[in-house]
């Protein structure tokens, strides 16, 4: 089944560059970052708006016939955090050891789990030309990372070059994620950003699990793609959505040194800015090894929630870092998300309510 197709994006692609001169510069890329409406899965679902679009402000009512719509912000921010002392993991804080601020103003933490939480996952396998004798290597790993994982997880398989398709469908059976693998093309190009951003606005549709995750696997720079890095960052923040793990397989003589730097800077920012790792190993053997440390991360972080003293009715990227400090223990780094974007939901109620 095709994910997307290119000419779905056209009207994706003029609308950002009409919106460009109004966008935000994406937290490290130094270039500013328009808010393209990408096409939702479902046809039947309305495009979800940018927060940057003009429209009801938080809290206002509208009436539509006999019911109202009530606008009103996401009442809590939820940050997955994986926390590190050195290389080691670190699995033993409390809530009390976690201090979040947002845009540099100190927040009051509203929940705090550390538990194995079931997540749903993407597996978004590069499928162009050059990746035809690495599949197998790479199918085996995806799959020892999905075993490795909660028995509770589900995940879906797209396959990408030039488009990209989904092979496999949310699941938790293996055997039908092994069959998704194996759909091999192995043609066409990289449409990298292309497949991040449709799958991420699958999980935000369809995925039964709060927690998500994209894990990525490519050997090359994107060549493809209607969208820019900066535009894709930018939807998946939109979204709050997955943490992305990266999986740069950039060894060999195939690419010039300023595109495997190109492509090296890609995969940095994808995951560094939504909390995620990114791997660059020297052989085809060293994936395995990766798919292993991808899993014991996700099922290691800590999920801590609060809710924003920012005014809800102010748009705009809001920064978000959080600190840990333990009795007894050294320098803690902690990985999380960058940022967000605040979203709106809509609740539904009777005129006829308090009549």
């Amino acid at each position: 089944m095709r994910l997307f197709s290119k000419a779905i994006f056209a009207t994706a692609l003029l609308q950002a560059a009409l919106a460009l001169a109004a966008g935000q510069a994406v937290p490290g890329s130094g270039s500013p970052s328009a808010s393209p409406q990408t096409p939702s899965l479902n046809e039947d679902r309305d495009p979800v708006r940018s927060p940057d679009d003009t429209g009801s402000a938080a809290g206002a009512l509208t009436k539509s016939g006999e019911s109202y719509t009530l606008r009103a912000d996401v009442e809590e921010v939820v940050l997955n955090a994986t926390v590190l002392q050195g290389d080691r993991l670190v699995q033993d804080l409390k809530k009390d050891d976690f201090t979040v601020y947002e845009d540099g103003v100190k927040q009051t933490l509203l929940s705090f789990q550390h538990t194995d939480l079931p997540v749903s996952m993407g597996l978004i396998i590069d499928n162009s030309g050059s990746m035809y004798r690495k599949r197998p290597s790479v199918n085996k790993s995806a799959l020892d990372l999905v075993l490795a994982s909660n028995p509770k997880d589900e995940a879906f398989v797209v396959n990408f070059s030039d488009e990209a398709f989904i092979d496999q469908d949310l699941t938790s059976d293996v055997s039908k994620l092994r069959d998704g693998l194996s759909h091999i093309d192995s043609r066409g190009g990289t449409a990298l950003y292309d497949a991040v951003v449709a799958s991420a606005d699958k999980l935000a549709a369809e995925a039964r699990r709060p927690k998500q995750v994209l894990v990525v696997i490519t050997d090359g720079e994107d060549n493809a793609s209607t969208l820019s890095l900066e535009q894709t960052i930018r939807r998946v923040q939109q979204l709050s959505g997955p943490v992305i793990y990266t999986i740069g397989l950039l060894f060999g003589d195939e690419m010039s040194h300023s595109e495997v730097r190109n492509a090296r800077r890609a995969l940095d920012l994808l995951s560094s800015e939504t909390g995620g790792m990114s791997f660059f190993p020297k052989s085809i053997e060293e994936v395995d090894q990766i798919a292993a440390e991808v899993a014991r991360d996700i099922r290691s972080q800590y999920t801590i929630g609060y809710r924003s003293t920012k005014s809800p009715g102010i748009a705009g990227f809001r920064t978000v870092q959080v600190v840990a400090e333990a009795k007894g223990m050294g320098k803690l780094t902690v990985r999380t998300r960058t940022g967000y974007y605040p979203v709106v939901r809509e609740t539904r109620q009777s005129s006829k309510a308090g009549n």
